[in-house]
Parts: C-alpha cells; sequence; structure tokens
C-alpha cells in the first residue's frame, strides 16, 4: 500500500516567503510566483501599470536573499554600453580596460523595457540567455545568480518598442501585481506614509541559497506528469484560434517552474495543481491567437479552453520508504 509522502521544506522556504510579505501587502500570488522564477533560474517580466510596486518587489527579493540589487530605466537614448559597460582608456598603463556597467549585479530592475530601442534590448538579451555579455569582440560572465525583472507599462503606446517575439521566449513568466483590497491600500499607505514600513532581514546564506537553487532538480517529475506538460503545449498548438503556440523551450520553462512551485510547497515531486498554476504565467505572453483584437484577455481565455481541454492524470502518491 502507498502514502502521499509530503516532506517539510527548509525553514528558510517559509522564511523567505513571509519575510518579502511583510514589505509587500496583498500580493501573496505574485510574490509565491516571482520566487518560484528565481528559484527556477528564470526571468520576470512584469507587466503593469506604475506604482503598484513591481521596484519594491524586486528590492525586498534581492534584500531578503542577501543579494545586490541595481535598477536601470529604459528610456530611448540609453546605450547599450550604459547598461552591459564600455572599454575606458587608462592612461597610466596606455591600455584600454573594461568598466562593466550596471547589469554586472545579481538581481536586475529593467524599468520599462519596452521604452529601451532593440540594441539595448538584445545586449540584455545576452544576458538572460547566456550569463554573459559581449563588449568589443570580448565576452564577460555575469556571476551568478542573475535574476532579471523587467517591467513594462501596457497602457502606453508611444515611444516604445515592443519586445521581439526571441526576448519574450527568454522571460520564465509574464506576471502581473495589479491593484490590492481597500484594507490592503490603507496597510500600504500606514507603512510608507506613517513610517510603519518595516526593515527587511536577510533570512537566507549564499550557501543556502545556492542549495536551494541547485535543489530543483532533485523535485520529481513522474512520466504521466511530464506527458501532461507536453500535451498542454502541444494542443496550445493545435488551437484553431492560435495562430503561434507553445515553443519547445516553454515546456522546459513550465517543468522547471511547476518543480519551483512545488518546492514553495513543501512537496519534492510535481503534481497535475504545479502544472495548472503554473500554465497560465509561463505561457500568457507566448501564446498568440489568430484575432483581430490579440489582447491579453483574448489569450487567457485561450489558455483557459485549452487547460480544460487536456485531461490531466490522477494525483500520485510516493512509496513510502
Amino acid at each position: 500500500m502507498s502514502t502521499c509522502s509530503t516532506p517539510r521544506a527548509p525553514a528558510s522556504f517559509r522564511s523567505i516567503m513571509d519575510e518579502i510579505q511583510r514589505k509587500m501587502v496583498g500580493q501573496a500570488i505574485t510574490v509565491r510566483h516571482t520566487l518560484a522564477a528565481f528559484l527556477a533560474s528564470g526571468h520576470v517580466l512584469l507587466e503593469d501599470v506604475p506604482g503598484t510596486g513591481k521596484t519594491t518587489l524586486a528590492a525586498s527579493l534581492a534584500t531578503v536573499v542577501g543579494l545586490q540589487f541595481r535598477r536601470v530605466q529604459g528610456t530611448p537614448d540609453l546605450l547599450p554600453s550604459e547598461l552591459v559597460g564600455t572599454m575606458v582608456y587608462n592612461p597610466a598603463t596606455t591600455q584600454f580596460t573594461f568598466r562593466p556597467g550596471p547589469i554586472f549585479t545579481h538581481v536586475l530592475v529593467m524599468d520599462e523595457i519596452n521604452r529601451a530601442t532593440p540594441r539595448t534590448q538584445s545586449a540584455l538579451l545576452e544576458a538572460m540567455a547566456e550569463s554573459q555579455v559581449s563588449v568589443d569582440g570580448h565576452t564577460h560572465a555575469l556571476d551568478g545568480p542573475f535574476f532579471v525583472i523587467a517591467t513594462a507599462n501596457p497602457i502606453e503606446s508611444q515611444g516604445v518598442f515592443p519586445l521581439p517575439e526571441a526576448q519574450l521566449d527568454r522571460f520564465m513568466v509574464r506576471l502581473k501585481l495589479g491593484y490590492t483590497s481597500e484594507e490592503d491600500e490603507i496597510e500600504m499607505v500606514r507603512r510608507v506614509q506613517l513610517h510603519e514600513q518595516p526593515i527587511l532581514n536577510r533570512v537566507v546564506s549564499s550557501e543556502q541559497l545556492l542549495a536551494i537553487r541547485q535543489g530543483l532538480h532533485t523535485v520529481r517529475v513522474q512520466h504521466d506528469v511530464l506527458q501532461y506538460i507536453t500535451r498542454l503545449a502541444r494542443a496550445s498548438r493545435e488551437h484553431e484560434q492560435v495562430l503561434l503556440g507553445a515553443s519547445p523551450r516553454s515546456i522546459v520553462s513550465l517543468t522547471s517552474f511547476s518543480q519551483a512551485l512545488a518546492l514553495l510547497s513543501d512537496r519534492e515531486y510535481v503534481t497535475p495543481d504545479d502544472v495548472q498554476e503554473a500554465w497560465i504565467p509561463v505561457m500568457n505572453h507566448r501564446i498568440h491567437a489568430r484575432l483581430e483584437w490579440d489582447t491579453g484577455d483574448e489569450v487567457l481565455k485561450l489558455l483557459q479552453e485549452i487547460l480544460a481541454s487536456v485531461t490531466a492524470p490522477s494525483e500520485f502518491c510516493e512509496e513510502s520508504s
């Protein structure tokens, strides 16, 4: 007879979530998904209107896990060299030396990424994909972990450069913070304006953080769950109203993000519920509809239809040892 075994996750998992939520009011799901993307070595695209706490979320995560944090404002005049760095002449040595740019950090917030030019976006894409930058024919590796939270204002349409599909596909998830409840907004104002905002503490060491990220690969994905993930992605390509379906890379992202969600749920194996929770955050920026007006709402409806059309496997239990 088999029994479900639910191992207790290290206290650091719960501590990270709890500490961030001391500052982020009423955004538990977005905090959870951002942390999951970080654990899965992915990057996050936060698409929302200004003033909803995007930079606060990134800064809070960096503080709690003890990582360096930098913010860059995307503007049309932002040069790639201002992001990645440049070669500087040193009169003392009569040689050029590399001066690193702000991208050499652990947690990078690229505010309003769609205001940066395609050349600057391309420089960021290389860093996201390869964990390195190229300057004057030489490559420079980024120290890990390297985590990008890029923000975009979906309302603005003037003076923006839409992200190409190749760069969108490099973001593991696209998330939205949105507006909170009345009670949460009152609490937010109390903390910010009435000087009751808590000072966050670092709750994990570098060694613990590295172990957590490396431990993601030990989260088991049974064959039927992996088959479920693949069938969902294939169903998105076959839907009559879908112009561009899930890429093969998105299947890897969906699997990795599901593993991170399982880890945050104190489990060492992925269930169909993890996959279903991961489905929309991972796929909502990768699916394009065959509609005259390809809006986010229409894509969300398509994703929900695809999810409902594929039969999920029965949840399984690990054999007791």
